[in-house]
């Protein structure tokens, strides 16, 4: 997800969304533990999905943004 939709959502809606993705991220390791984990690559981009959603919270608790 780009940096730019991120902005476009509600502080309740990144919180639904950073749910979700740890959610999937948990799923992921599970799999990869498993060995049945096809594509790696995409937890390290669900990883960044969540980064990017923390920072924003925290930009906007600062009120930096």
């Amino acid at each position: 997800m780009k940096y730019e939709e991120l902005l476009e959502l509600t502080e309740d809606e990144l919180l639904t969304k950073e749910k979700e993705l740890k959610d999937q991220l948990f799923k992921l390791r599970f799999q990869h533990t498993l060995g049945q984990l096809e594509n790696p690559v995409k937890m390290k981009g669900i990883k960044k999905d969540i980064a990017r959603i923390k920072t924003l919270l925290s930009e906007r608790s600062l009120g930096t943004e």
